[in-house]
């Protein structure tokens, strides 16, 4: 679990505002054919990126999880999936240290609400998803979405009628 006391005050604001301008709350859904009750999996994301890993070696070291990579084209990676990790690192940091921009207040809020949803484990049925996806909606101002809010919920149809 993350200690916020032993993080200095300068340096997490400091990341609060890299993150602010440069970092990224996403949510993401994949195909599961393995899944019985609901055909995707929900995957949430904090991620930042950056040709110099000094800054990105700092979020590693201060939020206490995640993982660090080099893209191809040299940009470093920085990167937190685990949920567990999410709900007692990612989230306690940032709720402590906090945003300016209020796009980036926003996104947070609804990252929260959808971690919630995820570690209740109401993603796992068809109202959870319908809930995450009202929600997904208004983050990251629509944003490129892979799967489109129509073809997630119709992949329970047809799910529904493989069981049949």
């Amino acid at each position: 679990m993350l200690n916020l006391n032993q993080i200095p005050p300068n340096i997490g604001y400091y990341l609060a505002g890299f993150t602010d301008g440069e970092g990224s709350f996403n949510v993401s859904f994949r195909p599961r054919k393995d899944y019985r009750k609901v055909p995707w999996k929900v995957s949430l994301c904090f991620n930042i990126s950056q040709k110099d890993k000094v800054i990105l070696t700092l979020f590693k070291k201060h939020l206490n999880c995640g993982t660090m990579r080099q893209r191809t084209d040299g940009v470093w990676y920085y990167e937190v999936n685990n949920i567990n990790a999410i709900n007692e690192n990612v989230i306690p940091f940032f709720r402590k240290f906090g945003f300016l921009s209020a796009k980036k207040k926003r996104d947070f809020q609804k990252f929260q609400q959808i971690a919630e949803i995820v570690s209740s484990e109401q993603h796992q049925t068809k109202g959870g998803i319908e809930k995450i996806l009202k929600i997904r909606q208004e983050m990251n101002d629509g944003g490129k979405r892979k799967y489109s809010h129509e073809a997630i919920m119709k992949a329970f149809e047809e799910s529904s009628e493989t069981i049949r």
